[in-house]
């Protein structure tokens, strides 16, 4: 049997020990060098933060693992996008309508400089689709959103691209908003209370809740009041949808109607230039390859499923005057589906 020398296993046991003590100086410094991508979403408990966190291992394969996806929630998808847009992330959460008000410079962007590039359009990822919800004992004082006009009402968080959705329906209907802020957590209590007459609920793609949500049906039997026909041919008129939602889809009880009306919004997590095209591109990429597996576990994607493509046009085409990523641009030219109207971010 062949016998090694004391010696021997002495250097052999150095050089291992050297090896190893090596693999631990390499491996910090090149965790450090990874960059960092950082997330910015609504608070803890809506859908934004929930979609964000569990899309953070695709982005970072997508990106070869040279980058270190970290979610960060802010209190509402208004202070996300200013957030990004003040140097303090690189996605940011926002919805076709907080573009247009952020085009505009009204509402939270009043007055508003933003200190880096401004967001562009680069991911458009579901629909959402706003309603109104009161406790159940309360539902025979609620027929039609009129109901709610000038009362105490939960929209939800301030800032809330539902929250603007809601102002926008009320214009139209020209009822007065009055808007009662509450902890997320405490919905169901203010509504059992009476601290509020009503809520504000939504579904995305008609399918899923937001945590809150669903923690609100868990604890208190809900009814949701649908607008009125002539509410809800007021609100077309000012351009808006209202669309017919099935409430087993994401109700796991009865809420009232067979059939909900909610009136519809588009979400999407937006970059500025200064992230590379490459890094929006790949990003896309990945999201369109991993579609159908995305919406199997989260069905609020199955719109984007049916349709990837299409659901960047149409979050494009509600603000086309706001300039496209050049990731963005990038891909919907290799898809055939390029408006020469639209602006490429950052080009001449």
């Amino acid at each position: 049997m062949f016998k090694t020398k004391p010696g021997f296993k002495l250097a052999v046991s150095a050089a291992a020990m050297a090896a190893v003590f090596a693999v631990s100086a390499i491996t910090p410094a090149s965790a450090q060098e990874r960059k960092s991508l950082r997330w910015a979403t609504s608070a803890v408990g809506s859908y934004g933060y929930q979609i964000a966190a569990s899309m953070t291992k695709i982005v970072e394969e997508a990106l070869g693992g040279q980058y270190t996806v970290t979610v960060q929630p802010y209190t509402s998808p208004t202070v996300a996008m200013k957030a990004v847009m003040d140097g303090n992330g690189e996605i940011a959460y926002t919805a076709d309508i907080g573009m247009t008000q952020f085009q505009q410079r009204i509402g939270g962007f009043k007055d508003y400089k933003p200190k880096m590039p401004e967001i562009a359009h680069s991911w458009y990822s579901y629909p959402m689709e706003s309603m109104m919800a009161v406790a159940a004992k309360d539902a025979d004082k609620f027929r039609c959103w009129r109901d709610f006009s000038g009362k105490p009402v939960f929209y939800t968080n301030a800032g809330f691209m539902n929250w603007y959705n809601w102002q926008r329906i009320y214009k139209a209907l020209g009822y007065e908003f009055k808007h009662v802020q509450i902890d997320l957590k405490s919905n169901a209590d203010a509504m059992q209370s009476g601290a509020i007459a009503g809520s504000a609920t939504y579904t995305t793609a008609g399918k899923s809740l937001a945590s809150y949500w669903k923690e609100t049906e868990i604890r208190l039997d809900v009814r949701v009041v649908n607008p009125c026909p002539d509410e809800v041919a007021k609100i077309k008129a000012a351009g808006l949808a209202v669309v017919e939602i099935d409430p087993k889809g994401a109700f796991s009880k009865n809420v009232g109607p067979a059939t909900l009306m909610g009136v519809p919004i588009l979400f999407g997590y937006n970059m500025g230039t200064n992230i590379p095209e490459d890094v929006v591109y790949k990003m896309l990429s990945a999201f369109y390859k991993n579609k159908d597996s995305l919406a199997k576990s989260e069905p609020g994607f199955t719109p984007m499923a049916r349709d990837f493509v299409g659901m960047q046009v149409q979050g494009i085409s509600a603000n086309p005057d706001i300039p496209v990523h050049p990731g963005l641009a990038k891909f919907l030219k290799e898809h055939k589906a390029w408006n020469d109207k639209w602006k490429v971010a950052g080009a001449k």
